[in-house]
């Protein structure tokens, strides 16, 4: 069941992120918050959503945000542990993950930078449909954002 969510969740993500750039502004990197805690709820409204709740579950609880180039899933998870298994699972479906203490955001590459400076985190990126390696496909941004390294 887990890996069908994580399936879903990263298909919807990569599917949006298909048709957006990952331009960048040119205005100089913006400032990155603390890395944001909280249930699904308070970190979607720190992030400025309106969370349309997919999975309710005691271990993970994961919302659509968004709409268009701008969806995204954001996930919250009951233990480091489940998060941890959620990230392996969804790294072979590639993508680009914001990363926080218990929660994760995976959208298209610009919209995963905007929502860090709303949440804070860590940015993963991973490389793309079972390339046969496990864990560790993507680089890490943001040293020191807050983010102990730890899923």
């Amino acid at each position: 069941m887990r890996k069908l969510l994580v399936a879903g969740a990263v298909a919807l993500a990569v599917s949006t992120a298909a048709g957006c750039g990952s331009g960048d502004s040119g205005d100089g990197a913006p400032k990155i918050p603390r890395t944001a805690s909280g249930t699904l709820e308070q970190l979607a409204r720190k992030a400025g959503c309106d969370p349309d709740v997919q999975t309710d579950a005691e271990e993970l609880r994961q919302a659509n945000c968004g709409s268009g180039e701008a969806r995204y899933v954001l996930a919250t998870f009951a233990t480091d542990r489940g998060q941890a298994e959620w990230l392996d699972a969804a790294d072979d479906y590639g993508g680009t993950y914001l990363i926080g203490r218990k929660w994760i955001a995976v959208g298209a590459d610009k919209v995963v930078t905007r929502l860090r400076g709303r949440l804070g985190g860590t940015v993963e990126r991973s490389s793309s449909h079972h390339s046969g390696s496990s864990g560790g496909g993507g680089h890490e941004e943001g040293a020191g954002s807050g983010h102990s390294g730890h899923h």
